[in-house]
């Protein structure tokens, strides 16, 4: 990739964290004068720069994912900590959002680790510009996706616990079990030597074609609308969170490259086209007898 796409992306990247750190600062606890909030956003891009070092000079994309998943963790678990007013809220929103990490964080490791490869990375690794990108983007994409949740653990303001909250906890156990059953199905699917060359389409995957993205999208929205009551001023930014995660799960990163690589290999056969025909690409709706 051209350094004229790459160095931009790399401060358009820098640029978005430093901007949702100033909103969600309005109104974060403090430590020793700073924003508790900008420290643990900090905290996802210093940890992606630092394990992008080694993962650089062995050549390997093992540990991107992971790194996403302990950013997530440290950065939560530092807003809780240091926030000498967390409330049961703060605990809910950590509790949920440290689980998703572990599980997926250790899901996504694992598959890469028994694969051998993750075919995203096979020639931007080997090109140091373009990694240093990628892994950038990733605290990006750690710091935006978790915005609401952080700002509200860190926040001064306490609100009892109340409908939103209710249903923001339905919305992620919906959301985080169809996302833990759609990695589960595909894997197994994956597993049978004799389906090496079909594509999935029983279980969930009957109902869309990525379902696993519509949990993970729903989780989201949860784990927002648990914040949104303690959220003020320019905090109220930090809502961007879900629509941050449908728009790069449907329009760059996921969708899109599954997609492409999908019709490349079985865009010939009818069956396939099929599948597109009456599948949705993401909301799950009940497939036709």
């Amino acid at each position: 990739m051209k350094k004229t796409i790459t160095i931009p992306a790399i401060i358009v990247s820098i640029l978005i964290g430093y901007l949702i750190g100033l909103a969600g600062s309005q109104g974060s606890t403090e430590y020793n004068g700073l924003s508790l909030f900008a420290i643990c956003a900090c905290v996802s891009y210093v940890l992606h720069w630092i394990i992008f070092i080694p993962s650089f000079i062995s050549q390997t994309e093992h540990y991107f994912d992971l790194t996403g998943s302990i950013s997530y963790l440290t950065a939560i678990s530092l807003g809780f900590y240091l926030n000498p007013s967390s409330d049961p809220r703060d605990l809910l929103i950590g509790v949920l959002i440290i689980i998703w990490a572990v599980r997926l964080g250790s899901f996504l490791f694992l598959r890469v680790r028994k694969d051998g490869n993750d075919k995203r990375f096979t020639v931007m690794k080997t090109q140091f510009i373009w990694y240093l990108m990628t892994w950038t983007i990733g605290g990006c994409w750690v710091l935006i996706s978790m915005a609401a949740g952080l700002a509200a653990i860190t926040s001064n303001t306490m609100v009892a616990l109340g409908w939103p909250a209710l249903i923001g906890c339905l919305l992620w156990v919906i959301g985080f079990s169809i996302e833990v059953i759609a990695d589960k199905q595909k894997r197994d699917f994956k597993k049978d030597a004799s389906k090496e060359k079909e594509f999935i389409t029983t279980g969930l995957w009957a109902w869309s074609r990525h379902p696993n993205y519509f949990g993970e999208i729903m989780l989201w929205i949860g784990v927002t609308l648990i914040a949104f009551p303690v959220l003020t001023g320019w905090q109220l930014c930090t809502l961007i969170s879900p629509v941050f995660v449908y728009v790069l799960l449907t329009k760059i990163s996921g969708v899109p490259l599954l997609e492409n690589r999908a019709i490349k290999k079985w865009g010939s056969d009818p069956e396939y086209m099929n599948y597109l025909e009456k599948t949705p690409v993401l909301i799950m709706r009940k497939p036709n007898k």
